[in-house]
Formats: C-alpha cells, sequence, structure tokens
C-alpha cells in the first residue's frame, strides 16, 4: 500500500526574476489603451494595492511578497524532505510550451525518463523570462538533471485508463525542452537555496487555458484583443475526478508518492471584470476558506464559467488535487494565502500530512 502526501504551490515567474521586475506585468497592463484612464489611476484602487504601489512602483512590496514566497516554498520543502517520496507527481498547466496547434491534450502524464533541463536557455515566452537576469545569477547554459520515473508514470496511465479516464501519455517532450515552466519553477523554487532536488518527477500538464491555450498562446493580451476563442478546458469537475482516480492508483501502489498541485490563484492577465488590473480577491478568499476547512463540496460545484470569469483558469491543477484529498478523507494541516492586488495573483500553500 502505497503512501500520499499533497502539497499545493505557485510557480510564479516572477520570484525567479529580480524584485525590480516584478510588477513587471502591472506596469504592461498599465499601458493599455483600451483600459480607461480612471480605472489605471491609483487614487482609484484599493488601499491595499495603492499601499502595494506605494512610490516605488511596488520594489518594497516586491521584497516583501518574496520574503513570503519563500518562507512557504521553505515550509514545504521541509515536509517533502521529512516524507522522502520514491517520486513527486506535478499537475500544471501547459502554456502553449510543450503542446500546441498539433495537439492539446486536455491532460497528459510525461513518463519521462531522467531529463536535463536548462531553465535560463529553454525560457519561453509564457514563463516571460526569456533573456533576463534570474535571482540566482546562474548563466543562460547552467543545466541540471531532473530525474524520472517512467514505471510510475505508466503504471498511472493503466490505472486512469482502467476508470475510463481517457489520458494521453509522452515519452519524451513535443514541442519544449525539458519541462514547461509550471513544472520546473516548482522544483527550482522548492530548492530555492539550490541544495539539490534529488527526488524522481512525473509531470501531468493539465490544459487549463483552454479557450485562450492557442488563440491567445496562454499568455497576455490587450483588454480589446477580439480574438475568437479555441475549445474549452476540461472542467474542474472532471479534474476532481481525475484527482481521484490518481489517488486511487497510487494508494494501491508500492511508492511513497507526493502530490504537488502548481499553480498561482486567480490571474489579473485574465480578469476582464477587475479591467486585468488584480486578481479576482473574492473568488480566491471563497474557495481559500473552503480549502481551510476542507469543504470540497464547495470545490466541487465550481463551474467552468465561474473559473474562467474569476481568472482562475490554472487552478484547474488545484482542483485535482483537492479530488485526490477527497478520495484519501485529508484535510489541510497547514495552508497559507499571500495575497498581492499588484503581482498578478493571489498565491496559496497547502500541507495534507
Amino acid at each position: 500500500m502505497g503512501e500520499i502526501l499533497g502539497l499545493g504551490l505557485s510557480h510564479y515567474p516572477p520570484l525567479s526574476g529580480l524584485d525590480e521586475d516584478m510588477s513587471g506585468i502591472l506596469r504592461w497592463t498599465l499601458d493599455d489603451p483600451s483600459i480607461p484612464e480612471d480605472r489605471k489611476d491609483p487614487q482609484n484602487w484599493p488601499r491595499e494595492m495603492r499601499r502595494e504601489w506605494s512610490d516605488d512602483q511596488g520594489l518594497v512590496g516586491a521584497k516583501e511578497h518574496r520574503s513570503a514566497l519563500v518562507a512557504g516554498f521553505d515550509r514545504l520543502r521541509a515536509a517533502l524532505d521529512e516524507f522522502s517520496p520514491d517520486v513527486v507527481l506535478i499537475w500544471g498547466d501547459d502554456q502553449y510550451e510543450n503542446f500546441r496547434e498539433d495537439v492539446i491534450p486536455p491532460f497528459c502524464v510525461l513518463a519521462y525518463e531522467d531529463v536535463t533541463v536548462t531553465p535560463w536557455r529553454s525560457a519561453q515566452r509564457s514563463s516571460d523570462m526569456e533573456g533576463r537576469t534570474n535571482v540566482w545569477g546562474e548563466p543562460a547554459d547552467a543545466g541540471f538533471t531532473v530525474r524520472g520515473h517512467r514505471n510510475a508514470g505508466l503504471h498511472l496511465v493503466s490505472r486512469l485508463l482502467d476508470e475510463n479516464i481517457d489520458v494521453a501519455y509522452s515519452y519524451e517532450p513535443l514541442h519544449h525542452e525539458g519541462f514547461a515552466h509550471a513544472f520546473l519553477n516548482t522544483i527550482l523554487y522548492l530548492d530555492y537555496h539550490r541544495r539539490g532536488f534529488p527526488y524522481p518527477v512525473v509531470a501531468f500538464p493539465v490544459n487549463c487555458y483552454g479557450r485562450r491555450v492557442i488563440s491567445f498562446r496562454g499568455f497576455l493580451s490587450r483588454f480589446a484583443d477580439q480574438t475568437p476563442f479555441d475549445p474549452p478546458s476540461p472542467s474542474p469537475r472532471r479534474l476532481m475526478d481525475v484527482g481521484a482516480a490518481t489517488a486511487r492508483a497510487l494508494r494501491d501502489s508500492d511508492w511513497r508518492v507526493a502530490l504537488i498541485a502548481s499553480s498561482s490563484w486567480s490571474h489579473a492577465f485574465l480578469c476582464d471584470k477587475t479591467w486585468r488590473l488584480c486578481p479576482d480577491m473574492d473568488s480566491d478568499r471563497h474557495l481559500f476558506n473552503a480549502l481551510e476547512r476542507a469543504d470540497y463540496d464547495a470545490w466541487q460545484d465550481v463551474s467552468l464559467d465561474a473559473l474562467e470569469d474569476a481568472g482562475q483558469q490554472e487552478l484547474l491543477s488545484w482542483f485535482a488535487l483537492i479530488g485526490a484529498m477527497k478520495e484519501l478523507g485529508r484535510a489541510p494541516t497547514w495552508a497559507t494565502m499571500v495575497e498581492s492586488y499588484i503581482f498578478n495573483s493571489n498565491k496559496v500553500f497547502a500541507l495534507f500530512e
């Protein structure tokens, strides 16, 4: 009988950059001519948003934000090391990186062997780190090996297919060398202090961006852009089914498995009702409160339309984790939300021991 640890975290790309660049998405949005000037005027922003922005465009706020995020990653890394998993499974989005026009699977298990990754040479448009200085001062050709666990990946695929979860699988990358940033940043941040990451990884990408994955290339656009949408992503309820089936498959194995959901919560650049200036605070707080009290029925009731309206597309990865924890009867033993109006998204850390 396998043992399972649950973790929830963020792969927020600007954390790998410099503090002075952390508010870059908001600064880009403030240059959008299709957003009314009064909405872009800081005097009309919420008080906490003005405090973060201050008179330095968020530089002091960035230092505070980084400190809180690193503390969250440190706590999860300590729990991961104590658990000492045989394999780490990561649910995350593929943001027009490995999967593009030729195929967009709803979800896919990457049953890779060991992979050599070069985070700064292979940075894609969606991570917004290409050509930028990283916080560790690592050169563009810096690389390291991420261990794989093909047997665990194939075991999971077989069991999911047995349970009528029509999952795709892959033995090697398609359009992106190594791993897309949702998975690579997860590893980088859990190894923020560069002690090494010895645990084998199975990446489980989800088509979180759905209607925007090809048409908007899973990233920023101007508010007035009327590009036609693509077909939708899988529903939140379906991802909970996938998570539950994953938990059953790995609980019945001989491995110690860490299940990780990797994403920030509501993304400002996806949230039209806030003019893409800040996240949907109310929706994030609602789901976080339900998470804290293990009210997984409240999560199950969320529709895809509601998720997209809140800019919470990437939370589909968390819906898989919530489905797994519901299946296991597991409540969070620790959870915290790091809120931010100006750094594109709120970030949540959660531990299910």
